[in-house]
């Protein structure tokens, strides 16, 4: 009897083979909680990627996204434009402040927020642009923050995606107020669940430090700047442990040999399935030439939504584990209910979530892993 192969994993979280011992030294010298030797180490690691002058480490990018909605001082009514291509934490965290999520379509190529769109989504009551640079592909931000300075706006990026990635030069995730990064075990460097928030723009900074340890002063009281910690701002308990710091500490080191890797995957697939792609009318992603992205995920658009279905179970049958993505958020039932849309909708948003699938891609994967997810790729036929 043929032995089946292993199946392969949408995603293996990848180790480093540093992360026990940086953990078993915070365990050692302590302190477990935040804020110690290694919260500060990988932060100065972050924002040397970022090219940022500060960062604060939180427990999740979606506690990122939350700070900067009290940073930014919303009230309920208040409206805050993004992408409807999303994950429901870019919107969640502006709606738990009691402001409108605005839904704007993204666009056919990069799948980024369709900058042509965004201005007629402006009213009065606009106080931000969320923008998320899907796949780690820049959105076209110097048309963003131009219309963002025109208007009076703060552009903040969900960079989920984009650690590493660059726009013109410039490094995703410094190209506003603030931006958000995930360390969740999908992202290319983890530490199981985290994230941060980083600043574009110094200001913010001291404020989101009151913010994430709970509206209080903590932070002034152990640098010596003040005699005792107070209460003195809304906030929550957003900052991670050393342990976890320790984990990420271990990751950002070996942020370029672990982006090598990926990237290699990356373009495997880019390459091997260019044919077969024109010949079943299936797109590849689109990356600008002016634009650097960090291989975070490796999609593929199919023709419509049966044959969509129809080549994740054909890789479920070979042992391969794809999946598709986010589904739109303007037409879901909280974003319905909390949320704002074009009267036109999201067509675009609609028919690039039926059609999407992504592919596995992680630091770490086999070569014969690669080229069974290649072959078996190449088996599929559009219907």
């Amino acid at each position: 009897m043929q032995e089946i192969p292993s199946p392969i994993p949408f995603n293996r979280p990848f180790i480093t083979g540093h992360e026990t011992a940086y953990m078993t030294e915070a365990m050692t010298h302590g302190p477990l909680s935040g804020d110690g030797p290694f919260t500060k180490r990988a932060s100065a690691l972050l924002t040397e990627i970022v090219g940022v002058s500060s960062a604060l480490l939180t427990t999740s990018c979606t506690h990122a996204l939350e700070m900067s909605a009290l940073l930014l001082d919303l009230r309920p009514g208040d409206e805050v434009i993004l992408p409807s291509f999303t994950f429901c934490s870019t919107a969640n965290a502006y709606a738990l402040r009691g402001a409108v999520p605005v839904f704007v379509d993204c666009r056919p190529d990069t799948l980024n927020i369709d900058e042509r769109l965004i201005e007629a989504a402006i009213t009065e009551r606009t106080k931000a642009i969320v923008v998320v640079h899907y796949a780690g592909v820049a959105c076209e931000m110097d048309v963003i923050g131009d219309i963002a300075r025109r208007h009076g706006l703060v552009v903040i990026e969900d960079n989920a995606h984009g650690l590493g990635g660059t726009y013109h030069g410039r490094p995703l995730g410094s190209l506003s107020a603030m931006a958000t990064q995930s360390f969740h075990e999908t992202k290319n460097v983890h530490c199981g669940e985290g994230g941060a928030l980083v600043f574009g723009d110094p200001e913010f900074h001291d404020r989101a430090e009151i913010i994430r340890e709970k509206g209080t002063n903590r932070g002034q009281f152990f640098r010596g700047m003040v005699d005792k910690y107070r209460w003195i701002d809304v906030g929550s308990s957003y900052l991670p442990s050393d342990l976890l710091a320790a984990f990420l500490c271990a990751q950002l080191e070996e942020f370029k040999e672990i982006q090598t890797q990926r990237m290699a995957v990356w373009n495997h697939y880019h390459a091997e399935l260019a044919g077969w792609a024109r010949e079943q009318s299936i797109a590849q992603p689109t990356v600008p030439g002016d634009r650097v992205h960090p291989a975070h995920l490796y999609y593929l658009l199919l023709p419509d939504l049966d044959n969509r279905q129809a080549m994740l179970g054909h890789l479920k049958e070979r042992g391969v584990q794809a999946t598709f993505h986010y589904q739109p958020l303007h037409s879901a039932p909280a974003g319905v209910q909390y949320g704002r849309a074009p009267e036109a909708g999201c067509p675009v948003t609609d028919a690039t979530a039926d059609r999407l699938l992504r592919l596995p891609l992680f630091a770490g994967m086999r070569p014969a892993e690669l080229e069974r997810i290649t072959e078996a790729v190449l088996e599929f036929r559009v219907r």
